[in-house]
């Protein structure tokens, strides 16, 4: 048997008990499992209790206990269990070529190598210190007087050194999740000339999460807003293409047709708007064309909508921006300078009204999207090459205010997603501006210039405004954090906004009286002597 054996004899020196006479009382066996690892105190842990209530020579009830014995495996059997363990059959090449190729295999190495490559790049500072007295000179380093925050920055040398980054977009279903569309790079010939990749600002490591491509420069790009797995891009050739994340292919698994049934003209604007059972992509593009489409088919548009200036002249357009809410109603930049309002539905389908006031290419168009107490959806932004920035209302078509802090092209501007009076704005020289109206309207709230001062091509604000996201024309994405008042702002900042849009609507109107009056002129004797006495 494998367990250890003990008579009665030992037990009775313990107990201080004497044989029955007559009896062989002590030379009955216990036998108990070895696995137990019980020393000879504790074999009989119940025989303290009842020693001192019992007489001399009585065992407790229930004793001797016979148990159960696992048999014993000698030393040779356990040898001969690791050797058959160890006997594992080599696979042949064949084998091996036929595993390695197979969909599971792919998809455990790519799984797999994401969590390790994960895992190996996260670092932990042991010595934060969260009161903040080791931080800076004399513990006087306070940041809360800043608004921005250098986080990390984003570059593949394979897949972006040199190429323009064409469009940002953060990921509604995975906030850590953003993607960037570049343009071709001239370096590499032979490489395809649109790259699409997702980064991951969750982990420190410091490659893409997926890598996506296509043959043409890839102007702009969005994650599909109710399928997770899905990417768009619309492309220099006018194609609009779809990438699936769930396939081991880097080349789209869509793409809409090169022909006059939908663009011909680079696509510089995608968005997907409408609710989960019903919604719809809208691509919009220089030939003044504005299409709407199903992501189950993109063999041909649902919808398709030319969109005109007053001359019938097809409408360039560069830039697209759905109000809050809104899926009838958009506006568009155009190459003209020209700011555009229309409508895809209805009798007055098509172009709405113009907002005329930049003097160059509009290259940044964005409404308002800050739900509150107060609507504010009718109020939007546009830069242009000009240097300047104007706030305009779609009631009204003249610009409420024009920002001309700028000494550079302004490439691109965004509203915050979580405060009413803010916006960013990046420029030709390397700038990141943050605007808050309602502290000032004259000089930004905070300025950033990008070291090297490369050319800022887009901007975009994480979906819950905790970050900022800029990037660059040589690949190049830089992610600020945005401080906790500008994140998440007091209840006031809304009727602060409110009044400060009515200062923009008071000065606007004395200036055009200021203006109405110089171009009259001092007013004649005669109109003086014809006028009324006052009483």
């Amino acid at each position: 048997m494998g367990g250890r054996v003990y008579s009665f004899s030992r037990i009775k020196k313990k107990l201080g008990l004497e044989p029955l006479p007559g009896t062989d009382l002590f030379t009955t066996v216990l036998t108990y499992d070895d696995g137990q690892a019980e020393d000879e105190e504790n074999s009989l842990p119940h025989m303290d209790g009842f020693q001192s209530k019992l007489p001399p020579g009585i065992l407790p009830h229930g004793l001797p206990q016979v148990k159960e014995v696992q048999p014993a495996v000698t030393q040779e059997e356990k040898q001969k269990e690791q050797e058959k363990l160890k006997e594992v059959r080599e696979l042949s090449e064949e084998e091996k070529q036929m595993l390695m190729i197979s969909e599971e295999f792919k998809r455990f190495i790519d799984r797999s190598s994401r969590i390790v490559e994960r895992a190996l790049a996260e670092s932990v500072n042991i010595y934060t210190d969260y009161t903040g007295t080791m931080d800076g000179e004399d513990g006087m380093d306070d940041k809360s007087h800043q608004c921005l925050w250098l986080n990390r920055q984003f570059f593949d040398e394979r897949w972006s050194r040199n190429r323009c980054v064409t469009a940002i977009d953060w990921s509604p279903q995975f906030p850590e999740l953003l993607v960037a569309s570049y343009n071709n790079n001239d370096d590499t010939p032979h490489d395809p000339d649109g790259v699409c990749l997702v980064w991951n600002t969750k982990f420190k490591k410091s490659t893409p999460e997926f890598i996506f491509h296509c043959q043409s420069p890839v102007m702009s790009t969005t994650f599909a807003r109710f399928h997770p797995n899905l990417i768009l891009g619309g492309t220099y050739s006018g194609q609009v293409v779809l990438w699936d994340n769930r396939v081991q292919k880097r080349v789209p698994i869509q793409r809409t047709p090169l022909s006059a049934a939908a663009h011909t003209h680079p696509v510089y604007c995608l968005q997907v708007v409408g609710t989960q059972n019903a919604h719809n992509l809208i691509s919009v593009s220089t030939d003044g064309k504005l299409c709407s489409w199903s992501l189950d088919m993109l063999s041909q548009p649902q919808e398709m909508l030319e969109l005109q200036n007053k001359q019938s002249k097809q409408i360039a357009v560069t830039q697209l921006a759905f109000p809050h809410g809104d899926v009838n109603n958009f506006v568009v930049g155009s190459e003209d300078g020209t700011v555009y309002s229309a409508c895809r539905h209805g009798t007055r389908a098509g172009v709405t009204e113009m907002y005329e006031g930049h003097m160059g290419p509009i290259t940044g168009v964005d409404a308002h999207a800050v739900p509150g107490g107060i609507d504010f959806s009718h109020l939007f932004l546009s830069s242009s090459v000009d240097w300047t920035i104007k706030l305009w209302s779609m009631k009204e078509n003249k610009p409420l205010y024009s920002f001309e802090h700028n000494s550079d092209y302004v490439y691109d501007v965004a509203w915050s997603p979580s405060h009413p009076a803010v916006f960013a704005a990046v420029d030709d020289s390397g700038k990141l501006d943050l605007w808050n109206l309602n502290q000032d309207t004259e000089i930004p709230a905070a300025s950033i210039t990008i070291d090297g001062s490369p050319a800022l091509n887009r901007v975009s604000w994480s979906s819950n405004g905790m970050h900022i996201t800029v990037g660059d024309d040589s690949g190049k994405i830089w992610v600020y954090d945005v401080a906790e008042h500008i994140v998440h702002p007091r209840m006031d900042e809304w009727d602060k906004f409110l009044f400060c849009q009515q200062e923009f609507k008071n000065n606007k109107a004395d200036e055009e009286f200021d203006k109405l009056n110089i171009s009259s002129g001092p007013p004649s004797l005669s109109s003086m002597t014809s006028l009324p006495s006052a009483r």
